[in-house]
């Protein structure tokens, strides 16, 4: 992608998403509801600072062992009869997956809510080979069946209202009736996934937490689809990013309490499925084979550098995109990558690159916000600031990012370079400020000027420098 190209695009969906009443008023209504649940959940605020730093030590500390932690994973699943798959890209995951399906003849897949699939876009590509991928999560199904893909990592359809899920369903489910009922439009979609759910022939689903003390796949969900997914079919495969490990099966519960508090507000999840092995003798449900399938895409080269590992620590919560003063007023179909948001925004740049994912990184008013409510309290602002650096950086750099120095001009930095000089030799400033308090207020609006001052008042200069006032007063310089 052309360098300017991410920031073109960027800029067309602010202004299609800006200009989206319906949608502002849908973001509005959703996020002030999920950010007064979190709020009313965590009202101790120093329980939760401590519950925090729980979280950020447990992240931490299974991120510094990471490859071991794997290693042990990996030898605790086949212990248990879980086929383990290592995928260093996205198309090599996908092949992987392919490779399965066939093996068993399937043409049909029912998936459960799994945002490694949609970094994989794991739909578009079995569609390629014939295979129907068939959404279960409420949220999913819903914008499959409008062609899109997840506004949010937690609640993907949260652009959307219930008249337009009602117009939806009315439209595209066959014999479905029009109906604004929530509960009615919940009955259409369990009604139409259920026989879905029985012919199944492979079941698909994510990994929230993967421990590695017993092999065991934990799965966080709401609605028992997940459950259905990884039990009915007789073949389930998982997908899991590589920084999904966990050390011990007692690190679990802090982290989950986190996660669906820091989510949906919720001190746990309606359900909470944990898979250590494919159905055994005598038992009378379950899959007969299941596969975990662990992708790296990029992630290997995050952790090597210690500032930008802390990414890693994520557990797609969500916390950040709600309270996000950007993400709340465009919604994640703007940022144009599976990931938006202030995660999004560190974490995407770092797998892409900068050169084509860059843009994500200006996204952000430094605020501090996505900070303040992160669970396992990943710095934000300080990964943010890397990456703009690392953007204009032309000469190598100790954090390697790929793409780094993309947006590196000539121009620019001759700029810089005047600026520097101009700053640190006291006569230019002198002159350069008594200029300004003349003509400064005459300075034509064209170039950066004219888009600076788009959305803003021009800021009016002084009659008389400091330096004049000074003298005025009957100060020296040099006091």
């Amino acid at each position: 992608m052309a360098k300017t190209e991410d920031v073109a695009i960027f800029e067309r969906n602010v202004a299609k998403a800006l200009g989206d009443g319906q949608l502002r008023r849908n973001l509005r209504s959703a996020m002030a509801t999920m950010s007064q649940r979190r709020r009313t959940l965590f009202a101790d605020t120093e329980a939760f600072e401590q519950l925090r730093t729980l979280g950020q030590s447990i992240r931490r500390r299974a991120l510094s062992q990471l490859p071991e932690l794997l290693e042990q994973l990996e030898q605790r699943c086949t212990a248990n009869g879980i086929q383990v798959h290592w995928a260093e890209t996205a198309a090599e995951a996908n092949a992987i997956v392919l490779d399965i399906l066939r093996r068993h003849g399937a043409t049909r897949v029912i998936k459960g809510k799994s945002m490694v699939s949609e970094e994989m876009h794991l739909n578009h590509f079995l569609e390629e080979q014939g295979i129907e991928a068939l959404e279960t999560d409420l949220g999913e199904y819903i914008i499959q069946l409008d062609g899109e893909t997840p506004s949010h990592i937690i609640v993907p359809a949260i652009h959307k209202n219930k008249d337009q899920i009602a117009h939806l369903f009315h439209e595209r489910i066959p014999d479905a009736p029009y109906t604004e009922v929530v509960e009615e439009l919940n009955a259409i979609a369990r009604g139409e996934l259920r026989e879905k759910f029985r012919t199944g022939d492979v079941g698909v689903s994510g990994v929230n937490f993967a421990v590695a003390e017993t092999g065991t796949l934990c799965l966080v969900e709401n609605e028992g689809n997940g459950r259905m997914c990884t039990t009915a079919p007789p073949v389930h495969i998982a997908l899991m990013g590589l920084e999904k490990v966990v050390e011990k099966l007692q690190d679990v519960p802090p982290l989950l309490r986190l996660l669906t508090g820091s989510a949906t507000g919720q001190p746990i999840t309606t359900y909470f499925n944990m898979i250590t092995s494919p159905r055994r003798s005598g038992e009378l449900d379950g899959p007969h084979e299941v596969h975990l399938v662990i992708l790296d895409n990029g992630r290997s080269g995050i952790y090597a550098d210690p500032e930008r590992r802390t990414t890693l620590q994520c557990i797609r919560c969500g916390a950040c995109l709600n309270h996000c003063p950007i993400y709340t007023r465009l919604g994640g179909h703007a940022y144009g990558h599976v990931y938006p948001g202030p995660i999004g925004s560190i974490l995407t740049p770092q797998l892409k690159g900068l050169d084509e994912a860059g843009v994500m990184a200006t996204a952000s008013t430094f605020c501090g916000a996505c900070e303040e409510v992160c669970p396992v309290k990943i710095p934000f602002t300080e990964i943010l600031r890397m990456l703009r650096n690392e953007a204009y950086a032309r000469d190598e750099s100790e954090h390697e990012v790929q793409g780094h120095g993309y947006r590196y001009t000539t121009v620019e930095a001759l700029s810089w370079k005047s600026w520097a000089l101009y700053n640190t030799s006291p006569a230019l400033a002198r002159i350069g400020a008594q200029m300004l308090s003349k003509f400064g207020q005459h300075l034509p609006m064209i170039g950066p000027l004219k888009e600076w001052t788009r959305v803003r008042t021009p800021p009016p200069f002084a009659p008389k420098t400091l330096h004049e006032l000074a003298q005025q007063r009957g100060l020296d310089d040099d006091r």
